[in-house]
């Protein structure tokens, strides 16, 4: 398998001050826990470019994206809502991110790759279609998958969400949408507080309690993703690649480990083999734990690659 790793050092760039949990130093811990597995080594490394307007208005009204760069400080830090701020580059780092799910779209279509994992910040999945909240501006893979229908013509693309929140971004922008299935696995009752319940056809929520170890979670999976994935025949595998479930975690109260991280991904990726030539992008959300963020990357990244899951040998 031929993985591709998408980032860009403008990702860096942005910050909400030196105590958000969403920092900078979130793509430090998994550049340097892949480098140190070797991991990385393995990967088809590129950078991204940024998204243009045209790309980012396939699912963002312009007016919204013109409000937002009105929004911009020109120092210091401004406030959209209590957890998501920008600076004066937030909006830069913004367009890298979704930029980067672009191009791996590019990769997997154009036969460059099997599959890519995009290492950017900041997340996009709570980003609706005219709201930035929940540390996100542009719905990364929502762009992403924008980009697949017009660029490339697909039209059944299957959104795998397994961070610890519910994409409720993605939900906003495609909810009743039958050519995109969205499955999003998240901690219930918990923020977003909306789109919490399922009234739509095409999207598939998978409700965890505080607690849900790794058992109960694959479990679940097996049971709500699966039949519908099976039904869709999906020609388009993207993951919301969100690893704030983690036991460790500080902002959430599930018990994953980096094994369950490995296993959905392989179960993403048996998904892509039988329904779309492999085709599969992954986009970092959440992950907040540094140490355990890092370890939980490798586990996906390793499991893209193709190779056994295996921990040993590389503490922290």
């Amino acid at each position: 398998m031929i993985t591709g790793y998408i980032t860009h050092p403008d990702c860096r760039l942005h910050h909400m001050g030196p105590d958000h949990p969403e920092s900078p130093l979130r793509l430090e811990a998994i550049h340097a826990r892949l480098s140190r597995t070797g991991v990385l080594q393995q990967t088809m490394q590129s950078e991204a470019r940024p998204a243009t307007e045209e790309e980012l208005a396939r699912v963002h009204p312009r007016r919204h994206l013109q409000a937002l760069e009105k929004c911009l400080p020109e120092s210091g830090l401004v406030g959209l809502d209590a957890d998501t701020l920008m600076n004066p580059d937030s909006l830069t780092a913004a367009r890298v991110a979704a930029g980067a799910v672009i191009r791996g779209v590019d990769q997997v279509f154009r036969g460059q790759a099997d599959n890519v994992f995009c290492a950017v910040r900041p997340p996009g999945h709570h980003a609706e279609a005219t709201d930035a909240m929940g540390f996100c501006f542009y719905n990364n893979v929502a762009v992403g998958a924008a980009h697949a229908r017009e660029r490339y013509g697909a039209r059944r693309i299957a959104i795998l969400d397994f961070d610890v929140h519910q994409g409720n971004g993605t939900v906003d922008i495609f909810r009743d949408d039958p050519d995109v299935l969205v499955c999003s696995s998240f901690q219930y009752p918990f923020y977003p507080w909306r789109y919490l319940r399922s009234e739509w056809q095409n999207i598939i929520n998978t409700p965890l309690p505080a607690g849900t170890d790794g058992p109960a979670f694959r479990r679940a999976i097996e049971d709500d993703w699966l039949p519908a994935l099976h039904r869709f025949k999906p020609e388009l595998v993207l993951l919301s690649a969100g690893f704030d479930a983690h036991r460790d975690d500080p902002l959430a109260e599930l018990c994953l480990e980096e094994a369950d991280y490995h296993w959905v991904t392989r179960l993403a990726l048996e998904i892509a083999a039988l329904y779309a030539d492999n085709r599969l992008v992954s986009v970092l959300e959440g992950g907040y734990h540094l140490a355990s963020l890092g370890r939980s990357v490798d586990a996906h990244v390793k499991a893209l690659l193709g190779l056994p899951f295996d921990d040993r040998g590389f503490p922290g």
